[in-house]
C-alpha cells in the first residue's frame, strides 16, 4: 500500500498549488527521490515545466516534460495518458485518483482552500481510505 499525504494549503488557486508542487519536487530531488508530477492536461503540465526553471532563485531541479522524447530526469511532468515511469512520489494534480497510482511508495495530493478544490479532495480521501491506504495530513 502507498503511503498519501495530503497537504492542506492555506492559499486558494491553482497557481498555489502549483507553486507548492515545485517546493515539493525540490525538496524530494534534494532527497534523492524521485518525482513524477500529474497535470490535469498539457498546457498545465508546461506550465509547470516553466515554473520549475522560475520558482525559486538558485533553484535547479532537472525535470522534463513526458512526451516524444527520451530523456532521464529524476522529476517528470506528464498528464493524462503519458507513460509514467516507476517513481519514489507522484504528486498528483488531478481531481481523481489516477490510475497506478497504488504502484507509487508515495503519493502526494495537494489541496487549496478553495471549496470546490477540498470537495475533491475529501472524495479522494475517501477513496483511498477504503483502500487500505496510510494517509497523513499536513497543514501547510
Amino acid at each position: 500500500m502507498s503511503r498519501i499525504d495530503f497537504y492542506i494549503l492555506s492559499q486558494t488557486g491553482e497557481q498555489a498549488r502549483a507553486a507548492f508542487a515545485c517546493r515539493l519536487a525540490e525538496k524530494a530531488y534534494r532527497l534523492d527521490n524521485t518525482v513524477h508530477i500529474l497535470a490535469t492536461n498539457r498546457a498545465d503540465a508546461e506550465r509547470l515545466d516553466e515554473l520549475l526553471w522560475t520558482f525559486r532563485d538558485g533553484s535547479f531541479v532537472p525535470h522534463h516534460v513526458v512526451g516524444g522524447n527520451s530523456l532521464e530526469s529524476p522529476v517528470t511532468i506528464g498528464c493524462d495518458d503519458d507513460p509514467i515511469e516507476p517513481r519514489d512520489l507522484l504528486i498528483n494534480l488531478c481531481d481523481e485518483i489516477p490510475p497506478g497510482a497504488d504502484s507509487f511508495p508515495r503519493v502526494a495530493e495537494l489541496v487549496t482552500s478553495d471549496e470546490d478544490c477540498r470537495q475533491q479532495s475529501r472524495r479522494r480521501y475517501a477513496k483511498y481510505r477504503d483502500q487500505g491506504h496510510e494517509i497523513e495530513t499536513h497543514k501547510i
